[in-house]
């Protein structure tokens, strides 16, 4: 599938007029869009704060000789899970670390207490339980995957993702923020990536923006994204995230990007990615974050309203209706969609286990986004 930005793409984003780019990538978003902004109303399940990766922007990974590492038990999944239930949610997040029990004799331990020697063999069991258990969906984001994982994850999931964040191998140098991370080298993300077409994955990818990438590297990676969509069709999303600094990491003061940044970026985004790939960035990451309407985002993302963004904890959610007010001024109509996007839900083709596909079905409407809108009160 060819880029719709022209050869000079990268160039002409970069240093060219920026009003005249948000207007390309509005044009692009309406004819394939619309002007109605979704949102997936979202419980957000950390299954473990452990990792053995060690990102210098990271917060949410605790190294297991800190009080706050853990795992979480069935009991406290199926807490959290029915919480979200009540309040409407119809998505469950599951979040991790990667692959902790390789590196830490702790997360064994840990997951070896719960009847366990691999945390995705535990991840797939906790997807059943809430399938089994409650009315939500799962999505499943455990970063790098072999194919054997995938085929043990997909059967209990409706999606999966896994940021590719940059395609940057100068990023992995002693000093730079994916420094001996191994599931942080390009080539496995771009594995996992394919991996996940090949196994007909409905799934979500994006960028982590401002950690130290050039903007060609930016631009190579949507190309690298939109180059494996157009093999297997099966990118539904793609985030454009922006850095934020903590005050508990190794980056604590690097810059972060600003708005215009994030918004040429969005813009070169949404004119490079295939048209029916939907394009989103986090509301509660920039106070200003409406403004990304103009450069053509079609979605915000999961949003909860019963748990705290893990990944960025000092950043709330914003309220759900007060968002729908903000986009309605702007000419937005917001929905709520389920975290499997409608064209995955038409046909057969595999993209999701026919069980989960059933649940999801019957939870959309005849527009296949939710047919309970719980924002405004009323069903699709």
């Amino acid at each position: 599938m060819t880029s719709h930005l022209p050869s000079t793409g990268a160039a002409l984003a970069e240093t060219g007029d920026l009003d005249a780019l948000m207007a390309s990538a509005r044009q692009i978003r309406d004819a394939a869009w619309g002007r109605r902004i979704t949102y997936s109303r979202k419980a957000f399940v950390p299954l473990t704060n452990m990792c053995r990766d060690t990102c210098g922007y990271c917060t949410f990974v605790k190294h297991p000789s800190s009080p706050e590492a853990r795992i979480m038990t069935p009991e406290q999944v199926l807490a959290e899970a029915r919480r979200g239930e009540r309040e409407g949610c119809k998505e469950l997040l599951f979040s991790l670390g990667e692959k902790p029990e390789l590196r830490y004799e702790a997360a064994r331990k840990g997951l070896e207490r719960l009847g366990y020697s691999r945390l995705t063999d535990y991840l797939r069991d906790m997807c059943e339980l809430v399938l089994r258990e409650t009315s939500l969906l799962p999505h499943v984001n455990a970063g790098t995957l072999t194919d054997e994982e995938i085929d043990v994850l997909k059967p209990v999931s409706a999606s999966m993702g896994m940021m590719l964040e940059t395609v940057s191998r100068r990023l992995t140098r002693k000093g730079q923020p994916h420094h001996a991370c191994p599931d942080k080298t390009p080539v496995q993300r771009l594995r996992t990536l394919e991996r996940a077409g090949e196994k007909r994955v409905p799934f979500t990818t994006g960028l982590l923006i401002g950690i130290g990438e050039t903007w060609e590297e930016r631009i190579e990676a949507l190309h690298a994204i939109n180059a494996a969509h157009a093999r297997h069709g099966h990118v539904q999303e793609v985030i454009i995230q922006n850095f934020q600094r903590k005050p508990d990491i190794e980056m604590a003061n690097h810059p972060e990007p600003g708005l215009e940044d994030m918004l040429r970026t969005i813009a070169a985004a949404r004119v490079i990615l295939s048209p029916e790939i939907s394009l989103q960035a986090p509301p509660n990451l920039s106070a200003r974050h409406i403004a990304y309407l103009d450069a053509g985002i079609n979605d915000w993302g999961g949003i909860s309203p019963v748990t705290i963004d893990f990944i960025n904890p000092q950043h709330d959610w914003p309220e759900i209706r007060s968002l729908a007010r903000s986009c309605e001024a702007a000419g937005f109509e917001l929905r709520e969609r389920l975290t499997v996007y409608p064209r995955y839900l038409t046909g057969n083709a595999g993209f999701i286990n026919p069980s989960v596909r059933t649940r999801a079905l019957g939870m959309a409407g005849g527009t296949g986004l939710a047919r309970e809108q719980r924002h405004i009160g009323e069903t699709a």
